[in-house]
């Protein structure tokens, strides 16, 4: 082996070292690198690379720039030359000694493409939904516009209404209605029941929205006798007629009209009502309803506001129109408190903003857990370094510079961290778009980009700046005395022990925050899980149909349709019962007519509404909903017997807290002539109509054959079969499919799903929700674990001398077990306890993505602390017990 006092003592010659100092640091170092040949010679380094590596080290620790093979300039020279060259520098010798430590590096590196990737993922969907503006002409300036109800808020209009919107404010550019519309799509390929729209021509110049191909809706198209002409969404144009460009201009039968395609709108264009796969202009100086003030409220609008008009003078202006028409009409507008002004892209993702900001706040802490993870683990590994920082600063090296050799490692691998992330961001992307719910907005526009590799790289060389910058100043204050005083000269003073110990401790108190935030919603889920919806969601086959209004258009037709269907149904084998009804539970859809009851005086400034469905008796039969007292519908309730109707149990509770309700007469308003009465024959339970989460609300069902001829436009348009079946449902679909086209081949049968899949899809929000808040609790936690078994376990490695002393005084292996988990949990304990108190302030922010908990549940608080404490002390425990196993005289031998 070389002689390296001889090799120490040359490199020396020409530095600037006091001569004083000199020949202790020849000593110092030669006697580490005399240590570290031992080291690669014992973990099988052949000599000639044992030689290699640690002369490596000695031009590393001395000056010498291995890249041109020349010596360099003094250290206490270098970092006064050009600043280019200086980084080109010290990254490449942060290369050469990340080579040497590949095991360090691969686990910097994959914790940061894990930690960024994730956060480029959920960022990208934060940034598609929730910061990118909406991809329209000025979009900043576009409102949504609706009635203020006087009870539930958010509210629909009418036409009257919405023209009187338009013709009377003085603060909008432009106003457009728009309002859902159920289509059959017929003669090209099998008939197909779509979701569309009935718009204001108008609404696409209003947005500034190009089509791809063929033109917009224009304002002539609203006119009477010109209103047969549709336009595409994208994704129909491809899925349907195969992205032909020949389509515009061509006619398709839509409810057995013939409607032109005049465009095909770009592919980001967003409906305000998602399913929306067409729109068709609304004409109103075409629709009888024009001029009816009571009639049925289904439209909403979007506005643009005039240059120099704030939001609160565009709300203040509509709401005193809406007051006045409460004034003129107070009949028909005696619900509709005044009107809601809201930027429009605040009212698209209304629903999904707090859960996406909780979620990108959780894969935050997660990245910043996985910082403070490698800070540790970057503080221990510099402090095994501190020989080395130590020769560097005796030889005249500034602090500036050791800071900025350190700081390229932690650059070098932070680079290569981001790309990482990067690739991974891609499959994230991927997997997080899989399992969002199909109602979040805008998925189209989730996908890499420019915004989110530049969030990426900027991610990465923060956590960088966090796990490097602290251990490089730690690193860069080496006392030459104090490593010649120790022996092991590894720089593991009290103090930095206690850096990584408060490092352990904010990991183990960000991770409980998650992990009971989790908790949480876990506790939520299983809640919602066991409430009763009020029907029976097991074998259940659901159809929707849409019946074209050509040729069904009053209430003869329509129950004569659904009398020819109901036997071919209940016919198929498995089947149980079948029914229609006018709208499913847990669909959303509600309809609601004013009413009053004979013989009481209405409450003053009250005005009562009642949720309304049409139904048959199969439909509560297949649904499971009990009969609480009274009668179901039956044959006897004709188009031509007395009116009758069942109420739900909420609502016989409410009016009738101490009488039976049965025989009583409403008032309803269905229809446009006026109320007409309704006799109560049964009681019904409740059923929640629009969410698990949700009370559930008052209604009344009127019988198939008894519904007005105003209101019959309910079924027509959107009517759901339910079958009850002994076998499986899905096994019964094309069967049930052959049974409608038998009852009417016009009638499409395409949209059918299982009731337990419309649960599913109710609770689809809250369950991406906790899926991806678990997973990111779950790897806080692993991340905590490990920090924190990495701290005991440089701790036993630090402490194995005194270990060796204890037990050759006669201390035991439990004492020594006792000594190093106390430790370890002391640490727990106090994460814990940071923890607890974060998370009963941070828990707050996502109350209301809870059901059935409090943000502050204790029992859910007690359980994450327990299992954080239970976690702790198994990642104590292996340290411990290797410390119990401890030689004492190889301890005391090795100091």
């Amino acid at each position: 082996m070389p002689d390296w006092r001889e090799a120490v003592r040359q490199r020396l010659e020409r530095s600037r070292l006091d001569p004083s100092r000199r020949a202790a640091v020849v000593e110092e170092l030669a006697q580490h690198l005399e240590d570290r040949c031992a080291d690669l010679l014992a973990a099988g380094a052949s000599p000639a690379e044992a030689e290699r590596r640690t002369r490596a080290e000695l031009d590393e620790s001395t000056g010498r720039d291995e890249t041109v093979g020349t010596p360099a300039a003094p250290l206490e020279r270098i970092g006064r030359g050009n600043g280019i060259a200086d980084l080109g520098r010290d990254l490449a010798q942060a290369a050469r000694r990340l080579r040497g430590n590949v095991g360090f590096a691969a686990v910097v590196v994959i914790t940061l493409a894990l930690g960024t990737g994730a956060n480029a993922a959920v960022f990208s969907i934060v940034d598609a939904v929730l910061l990118r503006q909406l991809p329209f002409r000025e979009p900043d300036r576009l409102v949504s516009v609706a009635a203020r109800h006087a009870d539930r808020g958010r509210y629909p209009f009418n036409l009257p209404d919405f023209l009187d919107y338009r013709d009377r404010n003085r603060t909008l550019a432009g106003l457009a209605a728009y309002g859902s519309w159920s289509i059959n799509l017929t003669g090209t390929g099998d008939p197909e029941r779509l979701s569309g729209l009935r718009v204001s021509a108008g609404l696409f110049d209003l947005l500034g929205t190009r089509p791809i191909a063929g033109r917009a809706l224009l304002p002539a198209d609203d006119e009477p006798g010109h209103q047969r002409v549709v336009v595409l969404t994208h994704a129909l144009w491809q899925r349907r007629f195969g992205g032909d460009p020949g389509i515009v201009g061509r006619s398709i039968l839509l409810n057995g009209a013939g409607y032109e395609v005049v465009g095909v709108l770009p592919p980001q264009f967003l409906f305000p009502i998602r399913e929306a796969e067409l729109a068709a202009p609304l004409a109103p100086q075409a629709d009888a309803s024009r001029a009816v003030r009571t009639s049925t409220n289904a439209l909403f609008a979007i506005g643009r506001l005039r240059p120099g008009v704030t939001l609160e003078q565009a709300e203040t202006d509509i709401d005193a129109v809406a007051r006045r028409l409460r004034e003129e009409y107070p009949e028909a507008n005696a619900h509709k408190a005044g009107a809601m002004v809201t930027p429009l892209r605040d009212e698209l993702v209304s629903g999904f903003r707090q859960a996406l900001w909780v979620l990108f706040g959780a894969v935050g802490v997660v990245l910043l857990i996985a910082s403070v993870n490698l800070a540790s683990l970057s503080l221990a590994r510099a402090s095994s370094r501190h020989r080395e920082m130590a020769v560097r600063a005796a030889l005249g090296a500034s602090r500036g510079r050791l800071v900025r050799q350190l700081g390229a490692e932690s650059l070098l691998l932070s680079l290569l961290g981001g790309a990482a992330g990067v690739l991974l961001a891609g499959f994230g992307v991927d997997l997080l778009v899989a399992l969002s719910p199909a109602s979040l907005p805008r998925l189209v526009e989730v996908h890499l980009d420019r915004r989110v590799l530049l969030f990426t790289l900027a991610i990465a060389l923060l956590s960088g700046m966090v796990f490097g910058l602290g251990p490089a100043l730690w690193g860069s204050r080496p006392d030459l005395q104090e490593m010649l005083r120790s022996r092991r000269g590894d720089g593991a003073g009290p103090a930095r022990r206690r850096g990584r110990s408060v490092l352990v401790v904010a990991e183990i108190a960000l991770s409980l925050v998650l992990l009971a935030g989790a908790g949480l919603l876990v506790k939520s889920f299983v809640r919602l899980q066991r409430v009763d919806p009020g029907f029976r969601a097991d074998h259940l086959l659901v159809l929707r149909l849409s019946l074209p209004k050509d040729r069904y258009h009053g209430r003869v037709a329509t129950a004569a349709f659904c009398d020819t269907l109901r036997p071919r149904l209940v016919a198929l084998p498995g089947v149980e019962a079948a029914g229609v009804v006018s709208a499913l539970p847990l669909s959303g859809t509600l309809a609601a007519v004013p009413f009053t009851i004979d013989g009481r005086a209405a409450p003053p400034d009250e005005h009562l509404q009642v949720h309304y469905r049409l139904a048959d008796a199969g439909s509560f039969r297949a649904l499971g909903v009990p009969l609480v007292a009274g009668r179901m519908f039956d044959a006897h309730d004709g188009p031509d017997a007395p009116p009758v109707a069942l109420v739900s149990r909420g609502l016989a509770r409410r009016f009738w807290p101490e009488a039976d309700p049965i025989g009583a007469t409403l008032h309803i308003d269905d229809n446009d002539s006026g109320p007409r009465p309704v006799t109560i024959v049964g009681i019904v339970g409740d059923v929640r109509h629009l969410g698990l989460d949700s009370d559930p609300e008052p209604h009344l069902y009127i019988p198939v054959s008894q519904a007005h001829e105003d209101s019959v436009g309910l079924l027509t348009g959107n009517q759901y079969w339910l079958l009850r079946t002994s076998v499986a449902p899905q096994s019964l679909v094309r069967a049930a499919r052959q049974a409608v086209a038998s009852a009417d081949a016009g009638v499409p049968a395409t949209n059918i799903r299982t009731m337990e899949q419309y649960l599913e899809a109710s609770v689809a929000p809250r369950r991406f929700n906790l899926r991806l808040l678990l997973a990111f609790a779950a790897a806080s936690l692993l991340l905590a674990a490990t920090g924190l078994y990495g701290v005991i376990s440089y701790g036993v490695a630090q402490r194995t001398h005194e270990i060796g002393v204890r037990m050759t005084l006669g201390a035991l292996r439990r004492d020594v077990l006792r000594l190093v988990v106390g430790q370890g949990m002391a640490l727990a304990a106090a994460g814990v306890g940071l923890g607890l108190v974060a998370s009963l302030l941070l828990t707050r922010v996502a109350s209301s993505l809870l059901f059935g908990v409090s943000a502050t549940d204790p029992a859910t608080f007690a359980g994450i602390a327990v299992l954080v404490l239970g976690v702790a002390l198994l990642a104590c425990l292996l340290p411990a017990r290797r410390a119990t196993r401890v030689d004492p005289i190889v301890a005391l031998r090795s100091e």
